[in-house]
């Protein structure tokens, strides 16, 4: 039996999370100095609304990243989710009928890039979904066009704008979420596997894990939160159309990255990605405030994902007590 490694302060701090959390602190003080409004309990807690919808890929992503595979489909699910629901709604369907249909064209969306990843294995998972992202895009454009749909019922805006308690409904349920993906990656079985496939593919195949059908779940489980994703931003902006979520895949897989999750796989906690959601959602919403070009928000985010690939090299070569 391995033994375990005395405890070390040092070793405990200097890991990304900690950092995440200094740089999540050191934004919310540079915005208050930016603006005498960021600090408001109300603006801070409604702005969680208008970046959570995507955070719920974040999720999903996190195990698929770190099984070292990668997905780039996802907001062309969502948006094929969202124009498939509302036109469903449009054709007289019942709402919460519509809303089942939006979850089950995401999973099956998800479930299909699964079935061509673990099908086709000499075919990359980025290429995959490459692939399907063109064509699920292309067959929202060919369902809508480049029409709108909406006139959704009134209580359906509640998921994106709703409250419970003054806690708006869409925090709440990303933290239910949040915990659910945390306790698989971290306590279960499943989450052991995924990382073990990670660290080692070949190894994890000759050792007798299903690799095949825990890609083929953590890509399906990809395209429910899509799903998911699709119901809470069609909400939010109470009509939908094919270019929805344009960009959100590759804002999904940075707040990945920045979360201290590895590309190369077998690396990073749940925790970290969480973190960089809110620390760059608030300060997306701090810079908003004064009118930063985006350009110069761009900029910033770049220069955290340099950091963010680098620090695990840098830290690897000091030789921690």
């Amino acid at each position: 039996m391995e033994a375990k490694r005395p405890f070390s302060a040092r070793r405990f701090f200097l890991q990304w999370e900690w950092m995440l959390v200094v740089l999540f602190v050191l934004v919310n003080v540079f915005n208050s100095f930016l603006s005498p409004y960021y600090l408001s309990p109300t603006g801070l807690r409604d702005v969680t609304m208008t970046f959570l919808d995507k955070a719920f890929i974040v999720l999903p992503m996190v195990f698929i990243i770190i099984l070292g595979d990668i997905d780039i489909s996802v907001a062309s699910i969502v948006a094929l989710s969202s124009v498939v629901m509302a036109m469903a709604f449009g054709a007289g369907l019942p709402m919460p009928v519509a809303i089942v249909l939006c979850l089950v064209v995401g999973t099956a969306c998800g479930a299909f890039n699964g079935w061509l990843i673990t099908r086709f294995k000499e075919l990359s998972a980025v290429i995959v979904t490459l692939a399907t992202m063109i064509i699920f895009r292309g067959i929202a454009y060919m369902l809508l066009e480049n029409q709108a749909a909406g006139h959704f019922p009134g209580w359906y805006t509640f998921l994106g704008w709703g409250y419970v308690f003054e806690v708006p409904f869409m925090l709440i349920v990303f933290v239910v979420f949040a915990v659910f993906f945390a306790w698989v990656l971290h306590k279960t079985a499943l989450g052991r596997r995924v990382y073990a496939m990670g660290s080692n593919p070949m190894a994890a195949r000759f050792s007798g894990l299903k690799v095949d059908g825990i890609r083929m779940l953590v890509f399906t489980a990809t395209g429910f939160m899509s799903g998911v994703t699709a119901l809470f931003l069609t909400s939010r902006m109470g009509s939908t159309r094919p270019n929805v979520a344009s960009g959100y895949e590759l804002e999904v897989i940075t707040m990945v990255v920045l979360g201290g999750i590895s590309t190369s796989g077998g690396k990073g906690r749940l925790i970290g990605a969480v973190l960089a959601v809110f620390l760059l959602g608030y300060l997306r919403y701090g810079l908003g405030l004064v009118n930063v070009p985006a350009q110069i928000l761009l900029i910033i985010i770049g220069l955290l994902l340099v950091i963010a690939v680098m620090m695990p090299n840098v830290l690897s070569r000091k030789k921690l007590p």
